[in-house]
């Protein structure tokens, strides 16, 4: 199991907060911090919000050892050859250490801005785009004719550090199929409870969301985890997460709930290892 720290990048939580807590958590003996990605949507009614790939270049060069990312980038929404160039970059600052999070995306980021609803069109545009940023990252020539999108002969250098290519979680609302099923193709899950922005699931719905992705993986590849844990209270234990097949347990905030104040106490306890 690793532990790492997961954080808005709304109100308190700018990009200098951010980095210091990456740090500190760096030095505390957490192992990843995770970041919201969000445009418009700060979920604490103060509407400052902090943009992400600033926020991850910040933390690659306020540590060293810990990995790092989005959770998640809702990538129908985003130009596919621009989010593979930023991640390759931050890949190459921090060493090889990025993870990077996507996922459908909510509609507090879409609606408002004109982009594509609910429906099988963006989710098909966010497969596509997973093509597409994977095939970049090969630093060979692209040649491509979706739906979505078009690429003639396009060739973005250097490649990611990381091989294959940098990890790939996706995320979803459990239960549900869909989501899931996508998971199984790439590197990770990370799953929330249906209804609710900030829960994670207890052990046994987490075995039950992990059983149901293997029904569909098709490789043998190490597949990562993802618990989040909101409630400082940890009702349940680590020992439970991991015999639900857990790999990570990130320590969560909800900010409507939360101060940062509070959040930084939680974590200054340390990885409950």
């Amino acid at each position: 199991m690793r532990f790492g720290v997961y954080v808005p990048t709304a109100g308190e939580y700018d990009v200098a907060t951010i980095a210091g807590l990456a740090r500190e958590a760096e030095d505390l003996g957490w192992d990843g911090m995770f970041v919201w990605d969000n445009i418009l949507a700060t979920f604490d009614g103060t509407g400052i919000l902090a943009d992400t790939t600033v926020a991850l270049a910040a933390i690659a060069l306020a540590t060293q050892r810990i990995h790092f990312g989005p959770l998640v980038t809702p990538l129908a929404r985003r130009r596919p050859w621009k989010v593979a160039k930023e991640m390759a970059t931050l890949d190459h600052l921090s060493g090889g250490r990025l993870i990077f999070g996507v996922g459908y995306g909510g509609s507090w980021d879409f609606a408002p801005l004109g982009e594509l609803p609910p429906g099988p069109a963006r989710a098909s545009m966010l497969d596509e785009a997973l093509h597409l940023v994977t095939a970049f990252w090969t630093g060979d020539d692209v040649h491509h004719r979706g739906e979505h999108f078009t690429v003639d002969g396009a060739r973005m250098v250097p490649a990611p550090i990381q091989r294959p290519r940098i990890p790939i979680w996706t995320a979803g609302y459990w239960p549900g199929a869909a989501p899931f099923q996508r998971a199984a193709r790439w590197d990770g899950i990370a799953p929330l409870r249906q209804g609710h922005l900030f829960q994670g699931l207890n052990p046994t719905d987490l075995a039950e969301c992990l059983a149901y992705v293997r029904s569909y993986r098709e490789s043998d590849e190490p597949f990562d985890v993802v618990s989040f844990h909101t409630d400082p209270r940890r009702q349940y234990s680590v020992a439970e997460y991991e015999a639900a097949g857990a790999t990570w347990w990130l320590e969560s905030t909800n900010p409507v709930e939360e101060s940062l104040a509070a959040f930084r106490s939680r974590i200054a306890r340390g990885p409950p290892r």
